[in-house]
């Protein structure tokens, strides 16, 4: 019986480094398919983008684009890749060797598109200082929000992924107030506590999983992001489908009922991405029969 990769239900590590891929221009995408299953994952996470199971085949079902949501009143732009990577560690260097003894393994048929380090900052905060992942399922509910069940034997096990990569106005968002810092969140920053009195466009009764019908619930391991010229959150969300994060996103960008989620008034993301993780077996190497090969 497969099982979820080990990494997908892992706490947020001490830092990352994400891996975007793309299909290497007139060279078939099928050689990779050996690769793959020979490959243990370990505690990293593997993702398939529609690009790459196209070039193979077909399937899984559930697997899409990244939406464009209709009415929304904020772009959601769209880089698919191919296969996305996320190596997990707690020292650079290891995941710089990590790294590239997977492209040296994926480069006959992929080329790298993006390398994205990312890290934990304090206990888990956003790069404002307000707490992330708040009211994340746990345990059976977290399995139950990320992991695909009572589907088939091939897909069972495995899950969607969405990420986005978020960059942040840090200079305009510390030019505001406290208190209007906690209006964009609806959270204090000093004890993360949620307060009544906030806006309808606080984040909190924008993206507020609970609130949806059904309920949305992802399983959120987002991380920040700097550079030398600018700075962010990795969005990375968990989930048995996209539907879920479809129904927050479609809330957030205004398509609802016109309200803005005030995260917008210091971030945009820039870029935004499906992929499908798909299960492992009892050795820790992908299970890839829900693929239907061409």
């Amino acid at each position: 019986m497969s099982v979820v990769q080990p990494g997908v239900l892992s706490p947020v590590p001490a830092m990352a480094c994400a891996i975007r891929f793309v299909c290497r221009p007139g060279v078939s995408a099928h050689p990779l398919l050996d690769v793959l299953r020979e490959t243990s994952v370990g505690d990293d996470v593997v993702g398939l983008g529609r690009t790459l199971v196209g070039a193979l085949g077909a399937g899984p079902p559930g697997l899409r684009d990244f939406p464009q949501v209709e009415n929304a009143r904020v772009g959601l732009p769209a880089k698919p890749g191919a296969l996305w990577l996320l190596l997990r560690g707690v020292d650079r260097g290891e995941l710089l060797h990590r790294r590239r003894a997977w492209v040296a393994r994926l480069s006959p048929t992929l080329d790298v598109d993006e390398v994205l380090e990312t890290f934990m900052y304090a206990d888990g905060r956003d790069l404002t200082g307000y707490v992330d992942g708040t009211e994340n399922p746990t345990d059976g509910d977290a399995v139950a929000a990320a992991v695909v069940s009572g589907v088939s034997d091939q897909l069972d096990g495995s899950t969607f992924v969405a990420v986005q990569r978020w960059q942040h106005d840090l200079d305009g968002f510390e030019r505001r107030s406290p208190a209007q810092r906690d209006d964009i969140f609806g959270r204090r920053a000093a004890d993360n506590e949620e307060f009544d009195s906030a806006p309808e466009s606080a984040h909190v009764k924008r993206a507020a999983q609970e609130s949806f019908e059904p309920e949305a619930f992802m399983v959120r391991r987002s991380m920040p992001w700097a550079d030398t010229d600018a700075a962010g959150l990795l969005f990375i969300a968990y989930g048995s489908s996209f539907d879920a994060f479809e129904a927050v996103l479609s809330r957030m960008v205004g398509a609802e009922d016109g309200v803005v989620d005030g995260l917008f008034q210091f971030t945009r993301p820039v870029d935004g991405a499906y992929y499908w993780c798909p299960p492992v077996d009892a050795s820790g190497k992908l299970d890839l029969r829900a693929l239907k090969t061409k």
